[in-house]
């Protein structure tokens, strides 16, 4: 009997392979032509081209307007600082986030901005989860007019968007002059935090 060399063994071999896999890929191909399920390399369940069914959004996306109420709570004073807390509450029937800051802006009573927007505090943003009748606040603080100097303006209302939306929510404002311009005039935002801020 004649031993074949290493070399024509090997070349045998990947002959043999390479045959094996154009078979392999025939079959495939001729499965795809006749309709049969792609299956896609790292899944456990094949891939169709035909329409998928979307599952229902979890609980914890994000909160859209229609869903939240806007208020303004009382002022919490001290130093010459005015702060107010912004909330938001969950009035759908889901559970949904808000994350980071709210967009506000003051508005006079033909509906103009006084001011420019807020300045965003450097806190790290964070994710509140609201269940149905949940709320959470977000800080609001400027110094007072008459300690500072700045020139000031009683708005008519505040305007609030939650995170993420572009449709804001509008809230009577209750809480007297706010600086619109000048030296320390800067309106702050402060992140949303659990709660209502009372």
């Amino acid at each position: 009997m004649v031993k074949a060399s290493p070399g024509r063994r090997r070349a045998g071999l990947l002959m043999s392979a390479v045959a094996v896999l154009a078979a392999v890929a025939a079959c495939g191909t001729g499965a795809q032509q006749a309709g049969a399920p792609r299956t896609v390399p790292g899944t456990a369940a094949p891939a169709t081209d035909g329409p998928t069914t979307t599952p229902a959004s979890p609980a914890g996306t994000r909160c859209h307007t229609p869903e939240l109420r806007a208020s303004v709570g009382r002022n919490n004073p001290g130093a010459g600082q005015e702060n107010f807390p912004i909330v938001l509450t969950n009035t759908s029937e889901r559970t949904c986030t808000v994350r980071g800051y709210p967009g506000a802006a003051f508005l006079d009573a033909s509906g103009k901005q006084l001011g420019p927007d807020p300045a965003r505090s450097p806190d790290p943003p964070g994710t509140v989860t609201l269940a149905p009748g949940d709320s959470a606040w977000a800080g609001l603080t400027f110094a007072n007019p008459e300690v500072s100097g700045a020139r000031a303006a009683t708005p008519a209302a505040l305007l609030v968007t939650p995170p993420d939306e572009r449709e804001p929510l509008k809230v009577t404002w209750n809480g007297g002059e706010v600086p619109v311009s000048g030296n320390e005039s800067t309106v702050r935002l402060i992140t949303f935090s659990p709660g209502t801020g009372a």
